[in-house]
């Protein structure tokens, strides 16, 4: 299962900005920014947290709520998740599940305006940090580090660290591709990495390995969430109404604990290559922001502008806003009542909760 791994360069998002034409152009009545049109393009890729819109398309939700705003929602699984982020950036989507790390540091890093649609859930324990012959945080000071550099494994590894009084001057990083790493921790001579599952599970089964460190320790900081152009948005708010109805539906429906729950939850572990005990397993380390109401209350909770700040500190002092950016308020990032992160006359970057409020009030 892919999991959410950031694009290594964002001169590479450059280019494919750059290269904006190479999609197909969209048909349509221009209106401000952005342009009035009946057809949509969503991609996703698997994981735990994105496996419902799979099961929407399958089931006939989609085709539902589209068909109730006149329109057609396309969504396209792309078997590589930072593929998938850099086909957004380039305008060849109109939208595209993500973590808000990624949203940050790719399309709205490279200049295009995007909107935080819907929260889907957080890792609450999906990311971890393993080590042979250790078993606490503090035991890996000093070791290399297996993880994907500059992704959210690299910056749960910071936050560990942190929370443990270090810094992460205090362990040396190696570089390993997600699909190496369980087999780099079968070598003798490595004793540490940071991974997601269903890697992490394979891994922390490893005789002799612990689990110091995982990310039910920084709760909404691995957020998962749906992300759409803003001038597309704002020329087709239906698009928003039915992505959400989309959404909240089948989140209804998944969380049941009855056989349609269960029926469901059955769907979306085939289409993610998993069996049914092993998606329910990793349902529990992922935090789904299942009820809008409680989505709305998270996106107006305080505590989004704090953990988005850590990200967005961690992202500029690692050169993820890209070699132009002098400052860490270089992108503006806007929140619920107007409050600002960074430059507000650059917002490349929103969550707008107004969506997730018409669900909740049952206005969709």
């Amino acid at each position: 299962m892919v999991f959410r791994p950031w694009l290594n360069s964002v001169a590479a998002v450059a280019v494919l900005l750059s290269l904006g034409g190479c999609g197909s152009k969209p048909s349509g009545s221009a209106t401000g920014a952005g342009v009035v049109k009946k057809d949509f393009t969503i991609g996703w890729s698997i994981y735990t947290g994105w496996m419902p819109w799979a099961y929407a398309q399958q089931s006939g939700i989609v085709k539902k709520w589209a068909d109730k705003y006149g329109i057609d929602i396309r969504l396209v699984q792309v078997n590589d998740y930072v593929e998938s982020v850099n086909q957004y950036a380039a305008g060849k989507l109109d939208g595209v599940v993500c973590t808000t790390m990624d949203a940050l540091t790719i399309p709205a890093a490279g200049g295009k305006d995007t909107t935080v649609l819907l929260i889907g859930d957080y890792s609450d324990g999906n990311d971890g940090v393993v080590l042979k012959n250790g078993r606490t945080m503090a035991d890996i000071k000093g070791r290399s580090v297996k993880l994907v550099e500059l992704s959210v494994s690299h910056f749960l590894l910071a936050r560990g660290l942190e929370l443990s009084g270090m810094k992460l001057a205090d362990v040396k990083t190696v570089n390993t591709g997600d699909a190496d790493i369980v087999g780099a921790f079968a070598s003798p001579t490595v004793n540490a990495v940071v991974t997601w599952n269903p890697q992490l599970s394979t891994i922390r089964a490893t005789p002799g390995a612990t689990q110091v460190f995982d990310s039910s320790k920084i709760p909404n900081e691995i957020l998962d969430t749906l992300n759409v152009s803003t001038a597309t948005l704002k020329a087709n708010p239906n698009l928003g109404k039915a992505l959400a109805g989309i959404w909240y539906e089948t989140m209804a429906i998944m969380t049941r604990n009855d056989a349609a729950g269960r029926a469901a939850r059955a769907t979306m572990a085939k289409a993610a290559g998993t069996t049914e005990a092993s998606f329910d397993e990793q349902l529990k380390t992922t935090h789904l922001y299942a009820k809008p109401q409680d989505a709305v209350a998270y996106a107006e909770n305080p505590d989004l502008i704090t953990v988005t700040d850590r990200v967005r500190q961690f992202s500029f002092a690692h050169g993820l806003f890209g070699p132009s950016a002098k400052s860490v308020d270089t992108i503006g990032i806007t929140f619920a009542g107007g409050k600002t992160l960074g430059d507000t006359k650059n917002v490349k970057l929103r969550f707008d909760p107004s969506f997730m409020k018409l669900a909740a009030d049952g206005k969709l």
